[in-house]
């Protein structure tokens, strides 16, 4: 006699807590070759990181210089120096005045705070390279209140600057390549520069027109930026930034009704950026 076999029980998997997970899409059981309409949009939501400005780490710094020192002579202190580290590397022709202009601001500080300075200038350049499109030397000195210690100066929010440059280049829209066929270059002046934030404004803009145009033309070749300020410390501040922000260029120090740009100028009125010392930039001045 035959006795039929018991099947035997089911065995019960014991699944342990950290096997229980399951990704919330399983992209193994995916066939990549078919289109597969989905049943239900899945919406998968990401946190949106923040853009970095550094210019918290910038005002931190900057206060510790102001526990002994009034903000204001450390801002102006801070923009001159920062001006003749980049002035000097390359114009020779001012490089003794401008030395020693330097040494005799940083000596007025102690070695703590002579290490600061240095900090400041990263942040600023870090900034610059991170975000072209901002006035970040300008919304500092407003973010610190120093807006009232300098004859009254209020600088344009860079959004405005944005919708001028838009407005003042749209001739460009259509003739940018005719302009450089007969000059080579195109060149972008303000006798009230300030701080620079029209200019740097102006500057994304014809670089944005120029790669629509010409995708392989590099923008530092082709565009000359001019400017400038009554005010020592704002114009250096433009010049600071344009410089940072790799433009050939110059801005003067002086006042554009009484004391405008001539050929009989006095030069050390003028701070030219290092990439007005380029080979290109070189020839065209001769």
């Amino acid at each position: 006699m035959f006795f039929k076999k018991k099947p035997k029980p089911p065995v019960k998997k014991v699944t342990k807590k950290w096997e229980q997970w399951e990704p919330t899409i399983d992209l193994s059981n995916i066939d990549k070759k078919k289109t597969v309409e989905p049943k239900q949009k899945v919406e998968i939501k990401t946190e949106k990181m923040p853009v970095w400005t550094y210019s918290k780490d910038f005002l931190n710094e900057f206060n510790k210089l102001t526990r002994t020192h009034r903000p204001f002579d450390v801002w102006r202190d801070f923009v001159i120096m920062f001006a003749c580290a980049i002035s000097n590397p390359l114009d020779k022709f001012h490089y003794k005045d401008r030395e020693e202009r330097y040494l005799s601001i940083i000596h007025k500080y102690s070695k703590d705070e002579q290490m600061i300075f240095p900090k400041l200038a990263a942040y600023t350049t870090m900034a610059l390279d991170a975000n072209p499109e901002q006035d970040f030397l300008g919304k500092m000195f407003m973010d610190l209140g120093l807006g009232n210690n300098s004859a009254g100066q209020f600088f344009t929010p860079y959004s405005v600057c944005q919708l001028m440059a838009d407005v003042v280049t749209s001739d460009l829209d259509n003739n940018l390549q005719d302009k450089l066929e007969k000059q080579g270059y195109i060149s972008l002046a303000d006798e009230c520069c300030g701080a620079g934030a029209t200019l740097i404004a102006a500057i994304n803009t014809i670089k944005r027109k120029m790669e629509k145009a010409m995708p392989s033309m590099n923008f530092q070749r082709h565009l000359l930026v001019v400017g400038q300020d009554i005010d020592e410390t704002v114009a250096l501040m433009c010049y600071i930034q344009i410089s940072l922000l790799g433009v050939a260029g110059y801005i003067k120090v002086g006042n554009s009704i009484t004391d405008p740009m001539t050929t009989d100028d006095d030069k050390s009125k003028y701070w030219y950026t290092p990439m007005y010392f380029s080979n290109i930039w070189v020839i065209r001045r001769f």
